[in-house]
């Protein structure tokens, strides 16, 4: 691991130091390919300083999962009043933020339970709920759309990130991301959403 380069800190910028080289390491290495000690080596904070802000690794990580879901319900929010833009909002965090985004979708890694977590999750909920109702063909498909939408957006966010589609190499995301959603979502809702 190397270290990051950080500016001397003081005590009120410790805990931001901390998850910047945790966000760091899990770009270089995902979320499971490092330790609390080795982190605080890179961060140059003495190797207690992460347990004695962040308890344990899963503590960081469900830290690195709350800011990860509030920054994604504001983008998600931000792009609300167009169903499509949402999911394109939502592509386009994944690859903004990806160390974020390989933690929050695997609820193994942090603390479920934890206020800060299922306050933003629940708001990144709000918004993908009332898309995804916007575009199901009726009530007793809401649920069912949302589970298609959230499982296109998602696979194609990750597919992309993962470099398996030929197109991450040097397409456009957000314009591919556009019409595949109009493509399917447009067709479950009746072809209202087609271009």
């Amino acid at each position: 691991m190397r270290n990051i380069s950080q500016p001397s800190y003081h005590h009120g910028n410790l805990r931001r130091v901390i998850i910047d080289a945790a966000l760091q390491a899990i770009g270089e290495s995902g979320p499971a390919g490092w330790s609390l000690r080795e982190l605080a080596r890179r961060a140059g904070v003495s190797h207690a300083a992460p347990a004695y802000h962040f308890g344990d690794k899963q503590g960081l990580l469900t830290a690195v999962a709350a800011e990860g879901f509030t920054m994604f319900a504001d983008a998600l929010e931000h792009a609300a009043s167009d169903v499509w833009e949402v999911g394109v909002a939502y592509l386009r965090f994944g690859l903004d933020h990806r160390p974020h985004f390989e933690v929050m979708f695997r609820p193994e890694l942090y603390r479920v339970d934890d206020p800060g977590v299922r306050s933003a999750q629940q708001r990144a909920a709000d918004v993908l709920n009332a898309s995804a109702h916007s575009l199901s063909p009726g009530a007793e498909h809401d649920r069912t759309t949302t589970v298609a939408a959230w499982s296109l957006a998602h696979g194609f966010t990750t597919l992309w990130l993962s470099g398996a589609l030929p197109e991450s190499a040097d397409g456009d995301p957000e314009a591919l991301a556009r019409s595949m959603l109009r493509l399917v979502l447009g067709a479950v809702a009746g072809g209202a959403g087609s271009p």
